[in-house]
């Protein structure tokens, strides 16, 4: 498995859940793994959508087909299907990913004080 592509494990899980599949009503789709893989490693390298690898097409035609499967809820069907899943341990979040600027807990910076709206001024 590459690094950052889905496992046999994974694509079962989610493959009857997207548009295009064979038997669905309307185009079917050339490669819905493709483009899920496409997807994911974009986020997961943390790139630009120029910088996507050519061996997932054009970017522009990724980024078009992720817009309209989200707008059309495609993208949140397949959350809340594998959200359901007991066994849900790839999707746990580690504090390390989640970014605080220095001041963004609120303590009381050094010389600066403000005073309560209707309370005493200070000195």
């Amino acid at each position: 498995m590459r690094r950052y592509g889905l496992s046999d494990g994974q694509w079962e899980r989610i493959k009857d859940l997207l548009p295009g599949r064979e038997g669905h009503v309307g185009g079917t789709a050339a490669d819905n793994r493709l483009f899920i893989e496409a997807v994911l490693y974009r986020y997961r390298a943390g790139i630009p959508w120029r910088d996507l690898p050519a061996r997932f097409g054009d970017w522009k035609n990724v980024h078009r087909r992720l817009r309209r499967w989200c707008e059309g809820g495609v993208i949140e069907r397949i959350f809340r299907h594998l959200a359901a899943d007991h066994d849900n341990e790839y999707m746990m979040i580690d504090s390390t990913i989640v970014r605080a600027h220095q001041h963004s807990a609120g303590a009381r910076k050094k010389g600066v004080w403000i005073r309560p709206p209707g309370g005493p001024v200070a000195d």
